[in-house]
């Protein structure tokens, strides 16, 4: 049980630093819930209209995914840095095959025309 000793410390700590850090804004700050204007729906100046539930062009999906594919290609690309004679196949076919699969994701959103513009 000696062996925890300093991990439970260490939770000990973090624990109390995280809820004093939490818990030193709240004297200091002011109540803001004395102005109208904060306690409204929106601060843009005019009262929401329309319903929420309207249907979104497919364009605002498919922008978002175009951001997103970069992400995990270039996180799990690294394995790639690895000099060839390191790695077994099963890794560098995984790898492959991951990367067909954001090809795929990549000219199907070309295909529907996602970074066109109006």
């Amino acid at each position: 049980m000696s062996e925890f000793a300093p991990i439970c410390i260490y939770l000990v700590i973090s624990l109390l630093v995280s809820l004093i850090l939490l818990g030193l804004p709240f004297p200091f700050a002011s109540n803001s819930s004395t102005y109208p204007e904060k306690l409204s729906a929106y601060e843009c100046g005019f009262d929401p209209f329309g319903d929420a539930r309207s249907r979104f062009d497919i364009r605002f999906y498919l922008v978002s995914i175009l951001f997103i594919i970069p992400d995990p290609e270039v996180t799990f690309s690294f394995p790639r840095a690895v000099p060839p004679n390191k790695i077994d196949p099963f890794g560098s076919w995984s790898m492959m095959a991951f990367l067909l699969i954001l090809t795929i994701g990549s000219l199907y959103e070309w295909k529907r025309g996602a970074s066109d513009r109006e």
